[in-house]
């Protein structure tokens, strides 16, 4: 099957003819130009913002903030006239994060920026103090075990030491060709002799199953020391601890560096760390689900859908949170210009993406009878940006309704969007690939960088400040406008899927298979 690439084009007139003139392009449909209108004049974006991210603050599945930001969506889509509910799947480890304070206390004073890990043991009400020290270079796992009743007692640093800490980025825009090439073979060797000084514990350092800070803390450790850099200025990755006993702080890449060059130079450092947790039992999992019920048939849907949940490094702004808004934002837009849809319009609002897209495979599991009647799923997962790609999801058909939708969106908005039909079906990622496993019609709103990788994704800045709201604004419309041409369109979306080759062997290939949901995590 020939896969093709199209770039909607406007026309004879520029996109950027109508960059922040919304409604200079008017559709012969009150609907479109009433959502579009409305939405540039009447955005609630950066109030709800405000709410859930500041006020609410992270989604980690299986806190009292992810319980208090359920009930925050069913009473915001209430206030809105939209029926809503909190629909139970499952359950997780209940945590609560309370303070983090880390600080050198010698060969001098310095506090330090950094922060416990999620689901990480704390130190109680008291202040742990401790010399610091870098996991060592042994010569093999018998090695090691020699060397490990020495951590007792102890920090114990388990994460490579950075020759740099200056972006990609920045080095392309000043260094000149012989200090970029330096830099790049420095980092490889330095990341390469890292894993081999891993390797050769006999342990592992996965994010979620990593063997070795269990190992540190059975001998003794006082607490493991991680730094995981997201190649920016300030930005570290914020996942999960490893540790049962013992807390598992971050600490940005500047202070890290900074305790591995003294204990390199023969100092002993000493940090004392406070960080509060409490451990809360199985708490309930759950997805929010708004709806929006049809009149003229009921039983299809066009499903608006978006992860919940985040990690709690930063806020979750843009992972996920100006997905959820997104998708909020259509519905209020959906249900103020067009509340009587011909088809059923479902808003998924899905908890423990981040720990392998649970709620939404849940979600398909428990509603066979919904997932056969779906007429499309929208999802945004991938930042603040404007949306710049759609792919067919593999669809073979895809291409005839997609474009035939898309055709209605304001050319200020479409211009930006590149599509591949019939695409190949994701596999994972976020939540459309639950759909989209279960040969429904679902399809990522892919979003304009931002950065997104290096400086929001999963890290300790992903923050209100981050959102660009006038991008968040454009895929809202979008968003709506899509919902509103897939439920008034007179036919049924095709699930012809088309055949499958593997790029490398040219052999078909299998399309992915639905994964049942982790419905009890984190124990």
């Amino acid at each position: 099957m020939k896969i093709s690439t199209k770039l909607l084009m406007l026309g004879c007139i520029p996109a950027l003819t109508f960059a922040g003139n919304a409604l200079s392009a008017q559709s012969k449909d009150p609907v479109v130009d009433n959502i579009v209108k409305f939405e540039t004049d009447s955005s609630q974006l950066r109030q709800m913002a405000h709410e859930l991210f500041d006020e609410i603050g992270p989604r980690l599945v299986g806190t009292p903030e992810m319980q208090k930001a359920g009930d925050w969506a069913v009473a915001k889509y209430k206030s809105w006239g939209i029926d809503a509910r909190l629909e139970k799947w499952g359950d997780w480890r209940g945590w609560q994060r309370g303070i983090s304070h880390i600080d050198m206390v010698s060969p001098r004073v310095k506090t330090l920026e950094g922060t416990q890990l999620a689901w990480s043991p704390g130190t109680g009400k008291k202040t742990v103090t401790a010399e610091v020290v870098i996991l060592p270079d042994v010569a093999d796992s018998n090695a090691f075990k020699a060397w490990l009743p020495s951590v007792k007692g102890k920090f114990v640093m388990i994460s490579m030491n950075q020759p740099t800490g200056r972006s990609d980025e920045n080095w392309r825009d000043y260094g000149t060709k012989e200090e970029i090439e330096k830099n790049k073979q420095e980092r490889t060797k330095a990341a390469a002799a890292w894993r081999e000084r891993i390797r050769k514990t006999g342990y592992t350092m996965g994010v979620v199953t990593g063997t070795l800070p269990h190992a540190l803390e059975e001998a003794g450790a006082a607490g493991i020391v991680t730094c995981t850099w997201s190649a920016g200025f300030g930005v570290d990755k914020i996942f999960e601890a490893n540790t049962k006993k013992v807390p598992t702080v971050d600490i940005g890449l500047e202070d890290y560096t900074l305790l591995f060059r003294l204990i390199e130079s023969g100092e002993k450092p000493v940090l004392a760390i406070h960080t509060e947790s409490k451990e809360l039992g199985p708490m309930p999992t759950f997805n929010v689900i708004g709806e929006i019920k049809g009149t003229e048939k009921p039983n299809e849907y066009i499903i608006l859908s978006a992860h919940f949940d985040s990690w709690d490094g930063g806020t979750g702004a843009t992972d996920n949170g100006t997905g959820t808004l997104t998708m909020m934002e259509a519905m209020r837009l959906l249900k103020k210009f067009y509340p009587n849809p011909k088809r059923t319009i479902l808003i998924g609002d899905w908890s423990s993406e981040e720990e392998g897209l649970n709620g939404s495979r849940a979600f398909v599991e428990d509603h066979p009878e919904i997932v056969k009647n779906i007429q499309a799923v929208f999802n945004q997962d991938n930042g603040t940006g404007r949306v710049v790609n759609m792919s067919g999801q593999g669809f073979l058909n895809s291409y005839d309704y997609l474009t035939r939708w898309l055709s209605h969106v304001p050319s200020y908005i479409r211009d930006s969007i590149k599509t591949t039909f019939p695409g190949a079906p994701g596999r994972g990622g976020s939540d459309f690939a639950s759909f989209v496993a279960a040969g429904a019609p679902a399809f990522s709103l892919g979003s304009l960088s931002w950065d997104y990788g290096v400086y929001t994704w999963h890290t300790n800045r992903d923050t209100y400040d981050k959102i660009v709201f006038d991008e968040v604004e454009k895929n809202a419309i979008l968003t709506a406008i899509l919902a509103y041409e897939a439920s008034e369109d007179p036919q049924t979306t095709s699930r012809e899927k088309s055949v499958l080759l593997d790029r490398r062997t040219g052999q078909p290939e299998k399309w992915p298979e639905p994964v049942k949901p982790n419905r009890h995590g984190g124990f």
